[in-house]
């Protein structure tokens, strides 16, 4: 041992010959304490919040095209980009102008009067004074690409083709339209362009700006006593339905994570913290 060594441990009041045993019981507490950060940090993950039930979901709502009527599920699977049940995917659809700007019941108040319904994986097209639209759910990957337009935001679309196109722009009689599609491998719009002042980080289709909108049915009631000309369920357009709680509570609620719903067998679990609405 050197010199300045058994004058360090001198003034420690260590004698020298004991440095071998309480450096290595120093270099075994370390490792505890540093095995110890490692396990915590590889636990915290792990530690989820308690649940409580909120609500009970009452109604499951898909609207593939932005717009159009929806259509009813029993059950779906809720992604990070909004509900799916099969290939049925909600706003995944959306009709287009020729310059790839969006069309919607802002501009074209009949699209609302277009329904859907989902058989064999083809989406069935009606409306009124209309013959019915078949269309398969996927596209072929030959069809056209359109670069699409989104309040300001740009994004891609696979084109329906040209039946479904003339189909559109036999019904709304006022100019040429498309069809598009959004498919997964394609980049949605983000929220940091949505909303550049929250701190949330998603992908959305062809909504407006969030994968899913879940209103209570108290929210309805509670509005309706308010206004003379009473509303419904589907001027909302809401995904999920939920009751069993207070009006706007909606507002409120945090999912979890993603999950499956299935309005016949599950309540709505979540917990009550304040949350930005969507």
């Amino acid at each position: 041992m050197g010199a300045s060594s058994s004058s360090a441990l001198a003034r420690l009041g260590l004698p020298a010959q004991a440095r071998p045993r309480w450096l290595g019981v120093a270099v075994l507490g370390l490792a505890a304490v540093a095995l110890g950060a490692v396990a915590w940090r590889r636990a915290w993950p792990r530690r989820r919040r308690r649940l409580q039930q909120v609500g009970t979901v009452a109604k499951l709502w898909i609207y593939p095209v932005k717009s159009c009527k929806g259509v009813p599920v029993n059950e779906a699977e809720c992604t990070a980009m909004g509900l799916r049940s099969g290939n049925l995917r909600d706003r995944f659809w959306l009709v287009i102008k020729e310059d790839g700007h969006m069309v919607t019941a802002r501009q074209e108040p009949r699209l609302v009067l277009v329904s859907i319904t989902y058989e064999n994986n083809c989406l069935i097209f009606k409306a009124p004074d209309m013959d019915q639209l078949v269309l398969p759910s996927k596209q072929p990957s030959s069809n056209k690409l359109h670069n699409c337009r989104i309040f300001g935001l740009d994004i891609k679309g696979r084109d329906c083709g040209n039946e479904a196109a003339q189909w559109f722009t036999n019904f709304l009689k006022t100019e040429v339209y498309r069809l598009v599609q959004f498919e997964t491998n394609m980049k949605g719009r983000t929220s940091r362009k949505l909303f550049p002042t929250i701190d949330q980080n998603y992908q959305v289709a062809y909504p407006d700006c969030s994968p899913l909108l879940i209103m209570t049915d108290a929210s309805l009631v509670d509005l309706n006593t308010r206004i003379e000309k009473k509303m419904k369920m589907e001027n909302f357009r809401p995904n999920i339905v939920v009751t069993g709680c207070d009006a706007f509570e909606e507002v409120y609620f945090d999912h979890g994570g993603p999950r499956h719903w299935n309005h016949r067998q599950e309540g709505a679990t979540g917990h009550p913290e304040e949350l930005p609405p969507v």
